[in-house]
């Protein structure tokens, strides 16, 4: 059995930590302490969460200088890679985001980002095997652009992880990089791609690549509550770890990675080891759950009908600082306003 093992950065092979990033001076050996963990178990991704009010921590300024209500939410996709561990069950890639990252500082996380203006391109469509913007729109329950969820999801994927979900044309198989000048050449296309200098359009026209957005299962729908000062629509999708890819971690946004267990990665959160936001730990509940990467990709993919979005609601104090968040089927859900002030 394969314990959690740290992926290398991308400056230094060293496996005993991250190195400097040259940004601000902060401590990344470490992770920080989680002021006050959720020791609950976190709702499914599926199914409503039964369990008591909890308390929890979320990106707050130390006093409110705008309006939460008006924060507008922006569409952002996720996707949780996933291998067969050596003996039994399932192992998921995670990153550590840097301590001076402006949103989710120091929390650990599945690659993903906002939906940008490129993966709505109409030109992406040609690009994707066995999805078309009008069923993945349909799957979402959105009057269009549903594709550039998973268009989203691969991009970002490429750009923080480094692992391309894209097959190659002619021979049908997923791209590998065990050939070390292919390696190197897709290397550099990801350094194009974070400096804006390519779109995931050009690099598959480029290298006559298609996108496998048919092997990328729909998990889950969360919708940041009202409060923060950043609001995502966010999508959590599944896919299977290409075997010739090596997840890596860009030493810039995200500073450690590793591969783990899901039930690990969910103790060490509850023991206060693992900084996460709860729709984090909410899909790593939906992983731990299955015993393989296939039954789990099964499972997104029978799932078939459109899970119902996830919208917490909090409590807040007077300086804008969360300390109850709401999720549905808690007591007292239904009744409470979406962001309430509390003394």
């Amino acid at each position: 059995m394969r314990s959690a093992s740290c992926c290398c950065c991308r400056r230094c092979a060293s496996p005993s930590g991250p190195s400097s990033t040259g940004g601000p001076a902060v401590d990344e050996s470490q992770p920080p302490p989680i002021p006050d963990p959720c020791p609950a178990r976190a709702p499914s991704p599926h199914t409503a969460s039964s369990t008591s009010d909890r308390t929890t921590v979320t990106d707050r300024p130390e006093a409110l200088d705008y309006d939460p209500h008006r924060v507008p939410t922006r569409p952002a996709a996720t996707v949780m890679l996933v291998r067969d561990a050596a003996a039994s069950g399932i192992e998921v890639f995670m990153m550590r985001r840097t301590a001076a990252a402006v949103f989710a500082a120091s929390q650990y996380v599945f690659p993903g980002g906002k939906v940008d203006d490129a993966d709505h391109a109409v030109n992406m469509e040609p690009w994707c095997d066995g999805r078309t913007d009008a069923s993945s729109s349909g799957l979402l329950q959105v009057p269009a652009g549903g594709l550039s969820f998973w268009v989203a999801a691969i991009r970002e994927c490429f750009e923080e992880a480094g692992v391309l979900l894209a097959r190659n044309t002619a021979s049908d198989d997923i791209i590998s990089f065990d050939d070390a000048s292919v390696a190197a050449r897709f290397s550099a296309y990801r350094d194009e791609m974070n400096a804006g200098q390519l779109d995931l359009g050009d690099l598959c026209r480029r290298e006559d690549l298609r996108l496998i957005t048919d092997a990328i299962g729909y998990v889950s729908h969360w919708i940041t509550p009202i409060g923060p000062p950043r609001r995502f629509d966010a999508r959590f999708f599944i896919a299977r770890a290409p075997q010739a890819q090596e997840p890596l971690h860009d030493d810039n946004e995200t500073v450690e990675s590793l591969w783990v267990r899901p039930s690990e990665a969910l103790d060490r959160f509850r023991a206060g080891n693992l900084a996460m936001f709860p729709p984090t730990a909410a899909n790593l509940e939906f992983l731990a759950d299955h015993s393989s990467a296939d039954v789990a990709l099964a499972s997104a993919v029978a799932h078939g009908k459109t899970p119902p979005a996830v919208h917490p609601k909090v409590k807040a104090n007077d300086d804008g600082k969360v300390v109850v968040t709401l999720f549905p089927g808690d007591g007292g859900y239904d009744a409470a306003p979406d962001y309430e002030v509390i003394a």
